[in-house]
């Protein structure tokens, strides 16, 4: 155990990506970040800003990967977030998956505007 308050719980990752891999988790039951109450949102991200300091000051880390999976990879079905320690040259590589590119910028703005109508409902 890292941390704990009336909320939420810090320790560290049994297979950690690096020494120092935290998990950041609701002690409530929330399957992804849609389901954790707007209520709890400010204090979660609160949180993870002070870990992420912590974890970086405490592993003596030149900065932090800060990741939520939601439904797809998600190992196990409670909303986690990992905030792992980073330094150039640790062997992470970016991020973890092929990258895809858009035909072009009417593909990016048909694209975009099948997010907006959700957002703004």
């Amino acid at each position: 155990m890292v941390f704990e308050d009336t909320d939420f719980l810090v320790f560290l990752d049994l297979y950690p990506l690096l020494l120092g891999h935290c998990l950041l988790i609701p002690k409530l039951h929330f399957a992804t970040v849609q389901d954790l109450p707007e209520n709890l949102m400010a204090s979660c991200f609160s949180l993870i800003q002070k870990i992420s300091f912590a974890v970086e000051k405490g592993m003596e880390a030149e900065g932090s990967f800060i990741a939520v999976n939601n439904k797809v990879s998600q190992s196990v079905p409670h909303l986690h977030v990992h905030i792992v320690p980073r330094r150039k040259r640790d062997g992470l590589k970016g991020f973890f998956w092929p990258r895809a590119k858009y035909s072009d910028e009417q593909q990016m703005r048909e694209v975009a505007e099948r997010i907006r109508k959700y957002i703004l409902g």
